[in-house]
């Protein structure tokens, strides 16, 4: 099964929705038969690269109310990430241009560390006041998963991975996607938005339900089967 998930690291519903998805696979009996990959949405991709905006005042700015009402808000989504055990504060956060973060994130599948660097980023921004459109903080985070720090300076200074974050907004945009997160299951399922660990759960058994049906073998009598209230015993064969 594989589950493909547009994100923004700038997005507090994706940040809390990946746990969602976690904490649903954690009981799910195939979890490891499910291969997620992380595909890259910008929130802002008109914001300024390397400028960075405090939270507050940037979203008030962008929705038209006050810095008073932006930070109540938060708090309301800061209960929800506290109740499935996320770090949340953004009392130092910061909007800016999450480009460059994504190139990283497509960097890292190489190496298998591509879901570790983006919940580490996520972690960064939401809880630590990560400045994700800063170079030398973005080298930190990477070089803390296991990546390599030159390799990272290096894509940073230049555009490797452009083309892959294009082409994960294209196919966005070609399925309509226009708020993250979002989950495609097997090019055919999906679900939009932080859904609750249960919807998450039902998902994956209905979708490995429908693509693993059992399959009945035997002969179609109902001889040999018990019940609640009684036995029935096959017929003797005529040629035995």
């Amino acid at each position: 099964m594989k589950i493909e998930i547009w994100s923004d690291i700038a997005c507090p519903f994706c940040y809390i929705g990946e746990r969602h998805l976690e904490l649903a696979l954690e009981s799910f009996d195939h979890r490891d038969d499910v291969e997620i990959v992380p595909r890259a949405f910008e929130l802002d991709p008109g914001a300024a690269p390397g400028e960075h905006r405090p939270m507050a005042d940037a979203l008030a700015a962008k929705f038209g109310t006050s810095s008073a009402q932006v930070t109540a808000m938060q708090r309301g989504i800061a209960d929800k990430a506290h109740a499935v055990g996320l770090e949340f504060d953004t009392s130092t956060a910061s909007v800016t241009n999450t480009f460059d973060a994504h190139r990283l994130v497509h960097l890292a599948r190489e190496s298998g560390r591509d879901r570790e660097l983006l919940a580490a980023l996520m972690r960064g921004y939401f809880a630590h006041g990560l400045r994700a459109g800063d170079h030398d903080a973005l080298v930190e985070v990477a070089t803390q998963v296991g990546l390599d720090e030159a390799r990272v300076r290096a894509v940073l200074a230049g555009t490797e991975y452009t083309e892959d974050v294009r082409a994960d907004e294209s196919r966005a945009r070609a399925l309509g996607i226009s708020g993250v997160p979002f989950f495609l299951i097997d090019d055919t399922y999906a679900l939009s938005g932080a859904q609750p660990v249960a919807a998450f759960r039902s998902a994956l058994d209905e979708v490995w339900a429908k693509q693993h049906p059992i399959q009945h073998l035997g002969t179609d009598t109902a001889d040999g089967v018990c019940t609640d209230d009684s036995c029935a015993l096959p017929e003797p064969s005529a040629h035995r």
